[in-house]
């Protein structure tokens, strides 16, 4: 692929992307085995649905929390030491889980291993890494990029489903850990040059009037990004990520129970929780490419608007077939959401920050989707249906949407505020 002069998309960045995007559908599989499995385990173990909802909370948040830890080695060492560190423990998570006595001690080996120091590996650094190596094509790179969280979950339900029938829950998470071991190593090899020369900023137009997401960008003082604290900015898109995934999580991770409830089978909610995430595929490719033309926060505003409509039509939805459209429309809605976050901080902070900034705030999107879907079985089991799982989700929704709106009110003010907001030509001298 051609690249303009002194541009940082050669070849091998885009090589590079494309492991990364294998190495996040491989990572991401336990996220999306644990939601099929939740019938299991709980028939299994014998536990209510809250407590087998519970295994998946643990591996959400020690996911997140895991996302800071290898983003900071990743900042120090570079992305190939957690690339490493993930393989090994996926491996040995999934071998451990398949082997656990008890709800316990599966959740404490799912949530340790495979979560916090699994999965958590192959996701926050690679989103970091992906951002340094783009400047002119970032939001459709890092969207590409956090493709194969949903990738991952569109190709491992079938999978799972189909094993878990034939062979056993048990023997099914064994042979993820080896198949797991035997495909990552050798993608590690791609990850062994580091990039030079970070650009402060996110790169600019280089034709005709900058667009006015850039001005914004621009115009904010990195050491007071839209008129805040760093610490203030990540603090309120922290709040925000919980709330938006809060909303996330009831879908999917309780799609294939539901089904299960309404009387059409596992299989079906496996096949919707697919559908679900292959669309999100699409809604991701095409918010990356949105977010270049309007920037991070309008294409996080976008998401979260769609999302909550998607919500409320799962409310009056019961069909089978209704359930199947709506369930591609969530999908198709909120792909974006999760990688807006990410390219917004590579926006507005320090790119050698990056990495331990990207962890924090996707941890918070992470923590949301641990929390919802514990709620969403916690209301369950207290009403006997979904219904208020689902008002719950919209309702965090809302406190999404709120944030985001401030937070764009605020950019507007800024650049309306700065009588020295960059011209074009300052905009390719910064960058």
């Amino acid at each position: 692929m051609s690249h303009p002069p002194g541009s940082r998309e050669t070849p091998y960045a885009w090589m590079r992307l494309f492991a990364s995007l294998a190495l996040m559908t491989l990572g991401g599989s336990g996220m999306y085995a644990i939601t099929v499995m939740l019938p299991a385990i709980q028939a299994e173990f014998a536990v209510s649905r809250s407590m087998a909802s519970l295994p998946y909370t643990v591996t959400m948040v020690a996911f997140g929390l895991g996302g800071i830890l290898m983003g900071r080695i990743s900042d120090r060492h570079g992305v190939m030491a957690p690339i490493l560190i993930g393989t090994l423990a996926l491996a040995a998570g999934y071998l451990l889980s398949g082997m656990a006595p008890g709800i316990w001690s599966f959740m404490l080996v799912h949530g340790l291993i495979v979560g916090m120091l699994g999965t958590a590996a192959t996701f926050t650094p690679l989103v970091a890494d992906t951002g340094l190596w783009f400047d002119r094509r970032r939001g459709i790179a890092l969207a590409i990029c956090m493709s194969g969280n949903y990738l991952a979950g569109a190709v491992w339900p079938p999978i799972v489903q189909h094993f878990m029938q034939s062979e056993g829950w048990r023997s099914t998470y064994i042979g993820m850990g080896v198949f797991c071991l035997v495909a990552m190593l050798p993608l590690a090899l791609f990850y062994r040059r580091r990039p030079q020369n970070l650009p402060a900023a996110a790169a600019m137009p280089k034709h005709g009037k900058p667009a006015r997401h850039f001005q914004e960008i621009a115009a904010s003082n990195p050491q007071r990004p839209l008129g805040m604290s760093p610490g203030a900015l990540q603090g309120l898109l922290s709040i925000a990520g919980v709330a938006c995934c809060v909303a996330m999580a009831m879908p999917q991770v309780h799609i294939v129970a539901l089904c299960g409830d309404m009387g059409y089978g596992l299989a079906r909610g496996a096949e919707m929780l697919a559908l679900m995430l292959g669309m999100g595929i699409v809604s991701r490719l095409l918010s990356g490419w949105i977010s270049d033309h309007i920037g991070g926060l309008r294409t996080l505003w976008l998401g979260s608007l769609l999302q909550g409509i998607a919500l409320i039509l799962f409310l009056n939805s019961s069909g089978l077939a209704s359930l199947y459209f709506i369930s591609g429309l969530f999908g198709l809605f909120q792909g974006g959401i999760v990688p807006s976050y990410a390219l917004i901080v590579r926006e507005y902070f320090a790119p050698q920050e990056v990495g331990t900034r990207v962890g924090t705030v996707l941890m918070a999107t992470l923590l949301g989707m641990a929390l919802g879907g514990w709620m969403a079985g916690a209301l369950y089991d207290m009403t006997g249906s979904y219904d208020a799982a689902f008002m719950n989700g919209i309702a965090w929704n809302g406190l999404n949407l709120f944030i985001v709106t401030l937070l764009l009110i605020r950019a507007r003010r800024g650049l309306a505020g700065r009588s020295d907001a960059p011209t074009l030509a300052d905009a390719r001298v910064n960058t």
